[in-house]
């Protein structure tokens, strides 16, 4: 019984110590990322791990946002976790990664990560 508890609480202080790495971030290798245009993006296949640079335009919903470079706009999807604390303002230039999605009837960006330049 005393060996059961014991294996019990190893179990559980292991599986919590994951989640708390989880919570925290860690490394993200985008050095595969393709640094591109919107233009070029929006013909690149699903599921295809981009980086753009450009400008949030406006807010369209709760999560999702214009984005526009100087070849044209997408809309982009990022999830709170993503602004990590970072105000961001239509003049603001910025960097982001992450996947293409394409539908039927629609081409967004899943963001990964957001990075701001310059203003």
């Amino acid at each position: 019984m005393k060996k059961l508890l014991l294996m019990l609480s190893l179990t559980l202080a292991t599986l919590s110590c994951h989640a708390a790495v989880q919570t925290f971030g860690g490394f993200q290798d985008t050095t595969g990322a393709n640094k591109t245009t919107i233009a070029k993006a929006v013909k690149m296949p699903d599921d295809t791990y981009v980086t753009l640079q450009g400008n949030i335009e406006k807010q369209l919903g709760d999560d999702k946002y214009l984005f526009k470079d100087t070849t044209g706009t997408i809309t982009v999807e990022i999830d709170k976790e993503i602004w990590a604390g970072q105000i961001i303002t239509p003049k603001d230039k910025i960097e982001i990664s992450g996947e293409i999605d394409k539908k039927f009837n629609y081409i967004k960006l899943d963001v990964n990560t957001l990075k701001k330049l310059s203003k």
